[in-house]
């Protein structure tokens, strides 16, 4: 339907909107939309009119002429009722089925489930829906099964074992054959997978694939944390043979082929526990008053050949993961810690950016050419920074210079819209049984800012080169990093939430115009007690950056193009882009697109599983730590609001609890999605998004990775309170906590690891 246009018109009334209303919904077939999407297209932009369209769209899902898809989301109910789509199975027993045609997710009993797994594709049957009711379904077919293992801890009886699951996907225990126990004892841990489950049996049959030890014990529990997400735990042995066989290779004849500069000045900055240097800076000043700024990138693919068994591996893993306390990484550590790294006084293969750039830090010229460079010093970030505060000891010159081109750059970059995201992150001492003892933050200087911003221009140049040709050539089949537009509602949710702590974000305009005003609240949040909170907010509403062959550019950064060059060991995109930039730079023709696409989505898709395994070992330590503080009483921030509780953040360490709203016993409690918050019926008593509380540990739940916390707050919450009053006090309350546990940090350690964009 046409947006309809007639300014001069009267405003519409109540019935005629409706009328516009119900004739966009029979123009939508089988489309899904939103109020808003239907005000836009009847021209109706009135907030009045808003108003009407949400209520008549809600009444017409209540009455059963509409299909609410997800909360706000609609569709005209006229597909078939036998459909299909993806089992989603969950431990408190609500289970349902993502259409595979239009996004629905609908409810499935267990009665009705067939026993299908989560992840599995299924036909189903839509029972006709009753109004004012859930869409409920039924399982007819699984049409095929996904692989999948679970994690649990072992009891071993007479004739059989059963295996307790920690799964959030499974509401029982498997049971396991004598005989399918792989020599499990009760109390291990181990990895099963479920080889048969009968309509009328309660609970399925299964077998062991794997003992990963007591349950307890540090080094288990990382390998379930892994073995969770179907990530791998071991290396094989022959792909630790094959990379033994592999030595440095640097003869006069590889030199010969490639730009030498061992002469330069060169160092790595990196974490002081790094063992794989990637990435290493040369710097000299040329006779035209110039800088020469090298950017030297290991050249894993000199020595991981395509196909090979050890690249086989590494395009599976796809990435290193980094848990607390270990590295599980992508290539094995002769290569990883050896071959590859950049270590001082070592001869290395590298592909290199080489830029020429002015006292202003403009790029005269740049080269990506293939080198050998030799690294003259290893620097750790505490010993960069060092240099950089007291302009004193090795290479200072060299770093005082290199630092300033870097805030020049930096500076650069933010005014033409990139996004300044700096959280403060949790890490933690542990002992040598795994145990944490302490929690600090990761904080990032200069010196981690110094080496962030020349590998952001390395990305950037190589992927300008492939992604912009010469001369109006078609560009050639690349991987690119992009990162989209944030999602129009969960900027005005941000826009929203800042408003109630006094910040403005802008929700429409150009790209740069709503990146100036993000900056700007990140920036005057520095240092005030709401500003964990809002950045972590700001970073969860935007788009989650990817792998891709087509290319849109990285919103984040504010770059038209951006590519991963600079990490080869731990990241496999990283080799695909050197392997293209090989290729093309010496006039090859463009790879298969689609192919590369795959590969793209796989490790994107790995990506994510690391992510998820690395912050499920933090809170696995989180949890540790509490344990060790059970009872203690600390000042925290609501983090989360939900039906089912309040989250809280501890100002001190950054640990996150649960108040389940079960433990409110003064009132009972409705949550108020709208405005992030629970609300008390009888007292009218306000626990809102951001405010300060007290609370004391109650429980330390490592099987479930959960904390839970019991409010100690006694302050009044009214909801007639003045809310700007309200903003105010809170605010207030908690830059005092931030100022404290800043005063108490005064010492924080850096340990940053990875450099991600």
């Amino acid at each position: 339907m046409a947006r309809s246009t007639d300014t001069n018109s009267a405003k519409p009334s109540a019935k005629e909107l409706r009328s516009r209303v119900l004739q966009y919904i029979s123009e939508q077939k089988n489309n899904t939309f939103n109020y808003k999407q239907v005000a836009f297209a009847i021209g109706a932009d009135t907030p009045a009119a808003h108003k009407i369209i949400a209520l008549q769209l809600a009444e017409l899902a209540f009455d059963g002429d509409l299909i609410e898809v997800s909360p706000g989301k609609y569709k005209a109910p006229q597909r078939s009722n036998v459909t299909t789509g993806t089992f989603v199975r969950r431990s408190n027993g609500k289970n349902s089925v993502v259409t595979d045609e239009d996004g629905e997710t609908i409810f499935v009993a267990e009665r009705n489930s067939m026993h299908a797994l989560n992840g599995d594709k299924v036909k189903i049957i839509v029972a006709a829906r009753r109004k004012g009711m859930e869409a409920e379904a039924e399982v007819l077919e699984i049409i095929e099964k996904k692989e999948q293992t679970f994690i649990g801890t072992l009891r071993v009886e007479k004739q059989y074992g059963i295996l307790v699951t920690d799964s959030k996907f499974l509401a029982t225990d498997i049971i396991i054959p004598k005989g399918k126990l792989k020599g499990g004892k009760t109390g291990d841990k181990a990895m099963a997978r479920i080889t048969s489950w009968d309509d009328e049996e309660k609970n399925p049959k299964g077998e062991i694939l794997d003992i990963l030890g007591r349950t307890g014990e540090n080094t288990t529990e990382m390998h379930a944390i892994l073995a969770e997400y179907g990530l791998p735990y071991r290396y094989p042995e022959s792909v630790e043979k094959a990379a033994s066989h592999i030595g440095p290779g640097i003869t006069d004849e590889v030199v010969a082929q490639r730009r030498d500069m061992r002469d330069v000045t060169t160092f790595t900055i990196d974490p002081k526990d790094a063992k794989d240097f990637d990435d290493a800076l040369s710097f000299r000043l040329l006779p035209n008053g110039n800088y020469e700024v090298g950017v030297h990138i290991a050249d894993v693919t000199h020595y991981v050949k395509p196909d090979s068994i050890i690249d086989k591996e590494a395009q599976k893993r796809a990435t290193s993961v980094y848990l607390v306390d270990r590295v599980v990484p992508m290539l094995p550590e002769h290569l990883s810690n050896g071959i590859c790294s950049l270590r001082p006084d070592e001869d290395k293969l590298t592909f290199s950016c080489v830029f020429e750039m002015d006292n202003d830090a403009n790029v005269v010229r740049k080269d990506i050419v293939r080198t050998v460079t030799r690294s003259n010093r290893r620097f750790t970030y505490e010993e960069a920074q060092d240099v950089i505060e007291t302009g004193k000891g090795d290479y200072a010159d060299e770093i005082l210079t290199l630092d300033r081109l870097a805030k020049i750059l930096r500076k650069k970059r933010y005014e033409e819209g990139s996004v300044e995201f700096d959280r403060a992150e949790v890490r933690f001492d542990i002992d040598e049984t795994g145990h944490p003892v302490d929690v600090y933050f990761k904080e990032s200087k200069d010196a981690n800012k110094l080496i962030e911003e020349f590998m952001l221009l390395a990305n950037k140049t190589v992927a300008t080169a492939i992604g912009k040709p010469a001369a109006k050539k078609k560009p050639k089949a690349f991987v690119y990093r992009v990162h989209d537009m944030p999602d129009p509602t969960k900027l005005a949710e941000l826009a929203k939430v800042a408003r109630t702590f006094g910040y403005k974000i802008k929700e429409t305009g150009s790209p740069k115009e709503v990146n100036r005003s993000i900056n700007k609240m990140l920036a005057d949040v520095k240092g005030k007690g709401e500003e964990n909170f809002l950045s972590t907010l700001a970073i969860r509403s935007m788009a989650k950056a990817i792998y891709t062959t087509e290319n849109v550019g990285h919103y984040g950064l504010g770059f038209d193009f951006y590519t991963h060059f600079t990490s080869p060991i731990r990241r496999y995109p990283d080799m695909l882009v050197h392997r293209l930039l090989e290729r093309y730079l010496h006039g090859g023709r463009s790879v298969n697109a689609e192919k590369l696409e795959e590969q793209c989505k796989h490790d994107s898709n790995m990506e994510q599983l690391a992510a998820t395994a690395e912050r499920s070992s933090i809170k696995y330590k989180q949890v540790e730590y509490m344990g060790d503080h059970m009872g203690e009483v600390y000042d925290g921030v609501i983090s989360g609001v939900t039906e089912w509780g309040l989250y809280v953040e501890l100002t001190d360490n950054m640990c996150e609890g649960l108040v389940p709203v079960r433990d409110l016993a003064d009132d009972y409690y409705d949550f108020d999605e709208k405005n992030y918050c629970l609300v008390g019926r009888r007292n009218n008593v306000r626990y809102r998004l951001g405010d300060n509380v007290k609370v004391q540990v109650a429980r330390a739940s490592l099987e479930k990775r959960q904390l839970d916390f019991v409010l100690l707050d006694d302050r009044t919450r009214r909801g007639d309170e003045d809310t700007a009053g309200k903003t105010v006090s809170v605010r207030q309350a908690l830059s005092k906590q931030s100022q404290k546990r800043r005063n108490n940090g005064g010492n924080q350690r850096q340990k940053t690891r990875s450099r991600k964009h």
